[in-house]
């Protein structure tokens, strides 16, 4: 496999698709395709050792991307209805904000940092990453229930804004805040409890 040691920097070159020159390609430093006209990942790298950002397109799909990403993984701010394609586990932040997402079916089984599902129009959570080592924020959306969250989160658990009337299938144990402000109804710092094993602090 082909091997390229430092940074490729391909944004703002109004790009409608990859160079099928970095097809196969391991890349040891950061991809950025940001903010071009990509709707498709078809071309990109195998591999990529630490960040791949390929946030601010077109793209409908994630077929393509890398299958492993050693750190940040960013397709937030396109027209993604699905994250089928997506690389199997990421080592840093996975970032899949401001899209068009009913489901997660496709997400990362293991994400090293934060996930963050945030604007989108999610009705569920399953098939959300096992393991979250940072925050998951799930605010801004369509939930009206929490099963398929991550049993344990590291971070901070954000599900404000959504639809919930139930807290069941929240995560067993969160070690830093929980905050389920602005559902359906106002649930009750006792109701979090009951559920969830709450490190830090609890906004309802």
């Amino acid at each position: 496999m082909k091997q390229i040691q430092g940074d490729v920097d391909l944004r703002d070159l109004y790009f409608k698709e990859l160079p099928s020159i970095l097809t196969n390609v391991s890349v040891g430093g950061n991809f950025y395709c940001v903010n071009n006209y990509l709707t498709s990942l078809v071309g990109a790298p195998s591999s990529v050792r630490l960040d791949f950002d390929c946030s601010l397109n077109k793209l409908t799909s994630l077929t393509g991307a890398p299958n492993s990403v050693g750190q940040d993984f960013n397709c937030s701010d396109n027209k993604l209805t699905s994250l089928t394609g997506a690389p199997n586990s990421v080592g840093g932040d996975f970032y899949c904000s401001f899209n068009k997402l009913t489901s997660l079916a496709g997400a990362p089984s293991s994400v090293g940092g934060n996930f963050n599902c945030y604007n989108n129009n999610l009705t569920t959570l399953a098939n959300a990453p096992n393991s979250v080592g940072g925050n998951f924020h799930c605010y801004n959306n369509k939930l009206t229930s929490l099963v398929g969250a991550p049993s344990s989160v590291t971070g901070n658990f954000n599900c404000v804004n959504n639809k919930l009337t139930s807290l069941v299938g929240a995560p067993s144990s969160v070690t830093g805040n929980f905050n389920c402000s602005n559902n359906a109804i106002k649930f009750t710092i006792k109701q979090v409890r009951a559920v969830c094993d709450v490190k830090g602090k609890i906004y309802v």
